[in-house]
């Protein structure tokens, strides 16, 4: 019992004394723990761009690897990471140099590789200085390590009875057969006249083969596919309306094919979508449907423009579907060195369509995806 207040004092002093030493030390107990906490998702975390520049992106994982292609200087360099969001310290290697001249000598855009039947095939689009001779081709190396071996040329493939200009190719098998998309004209271009891309299909007998005539997919017809003109960055002499980089992306009972519209020297350049049924003619035409709205493209609040020519990978542990595709910073930087591979994830409606939101900002952190073995 106390017995008066100046016993008091010396008590509250020690409860004061006590009650801070208990609160210090519960606060060094939780800061370890707090700092691991920030840690860790920033190590398993990215933003983009994944690297500086680069156009046209392509992957494919293969037995624990990400191999992401790319030309550029006339020539094909092959890339390998266990995570594609570190391409900056990815193991690289020239695998291909296009010859001093010939029809497939200039221009090389758009490589992707394939293994196909235990061997590896790169479609890639090449000229011989004229934009106007632009065809696509094929390159095959047997070896079951794409770093090792010799990529040689395979074929030129013609796509169609009169050898028509043709890009952006890539191959897909569906029902046991082998088909071939890309970005063609229907005709020669007359000089000085109106260019239209459009999206052509094709069965092939093997991977280096066109085998039936093309059937025509999808032409620009809405408006957001049609931007051709951009001042102060690049006019054409004459219209030019572009369907480019088909892609193919299957999900549950629907196959889509995603295609990019509109110039690459326009802010506008976006992503279309056509879908069919799983269990429908890919020939057939009226198989597909076609989106009327883009399905992805700029955002001028993110600052990021030009959202194109995409391609699609699964995560390392196969639960996610992620986007690949390369955009600019700002709207005046068009088709130039500037445009940069940039990843995202993509969701799914209950129906199995595509949802790619809006392409985010550089300075956004993502995770990485699910199954990724990266460094702390």
């Amino acid at each position: 019992m106390i017995k008066s207040t100046k016993e008091i004092g010396p008590i509250f002093l020690g409860l004061v004394v006590l009650l801070t030493s208990c609160k210090e030390f519960k606060t060094s107990k939780e800061q370890p723990s707090t700092i691991a906490e920030e840690a860790e998702p920033l190590a398993g975390t990215f933003t983009n761009p994944l690297l500086d520049s680069g156009a046209d992106p392509w992957t494919i994982y293969h037995q624990g690897n990400y191999y992401y292609i790319k030309s550029g200087d006339r020539a094909i360099t092959l890339m390998r990471s266990p995570d594609i969001t570190d391409l900056r310290n990815a193991e690289q290697k020239v695998i291909w140099r296009a010859p001093d001249s010939g029809d497939h000598s200039k221009n090389i855009w758009a490589p992707e590789i394939h293994y196909i039947n235990d061997n590896w095939y790169i479609y890639v689009a090449a000229d011989d200085g004229d934009n106007r001779n632009h065809r696509m081709f094929v390159l095959e190396n047997t070896e079951r390590n794409p770093f090792e071996g010799t990529f040689r040329m395979k074929s030129k493939l013609k796509t169609d009875a009169n050898d028509n200009w043709a890009i952006d190719g890539s191959i897909f098998r569906h029902r046991k057969q082998f088909y071939f998309i890309w970005s063609g004209w229907e005709q020669p271009k007359l000089e000085g006249g109106e260019e239209t891309q459009n999206i052509y299909i094709a069965k092939m007998s093997n991977p280096w083969t066109v085998s039936s005539d093309r059937v025509l997919l999808s032409t620009p017809e809405f408006d957001w596919e049609r931007n051709w003109s951009y001042p102060g960055v690049w006019r054409p002499d004459a219209p030019v309306y572009v369907n480019e980089g088909p892609q193919t992306l299957p999900h549950g009972d629907k196959l889509h094919i995603v295609y990019s519209a509109s110039g690459c020297w326009t802010p506008y350049y976006a992503l279309g979508l056509l879908t069919m049924n799983m269990d429908s003619d890919p020939m057939n035409k009226n198989s597909w449907t076609k989106a009327k709205e883009p399905l992805f493209r700029q955002s001028e609040e993110n600052e990021v423009f030009g959202t194109g020519h995409s391609s699609f990978f699964k995560s390392p542990d196969g639960t996610e579907d992620w986007i690949l595709y390369h955009a600019n910073d700002t709207p005046t930087e068009g088709c130039g060195g500037k445009r940069s591979p940039r990843a995202q994830r993509i969701s799914w409606t209950a129906n199995d369509m595509p949802v790619l939101g809006e392409p985010y900002p550089t300075s956004r952190r993502l995770r990485k995806p699910s199954g990724t073995r990266f460094q702390n």
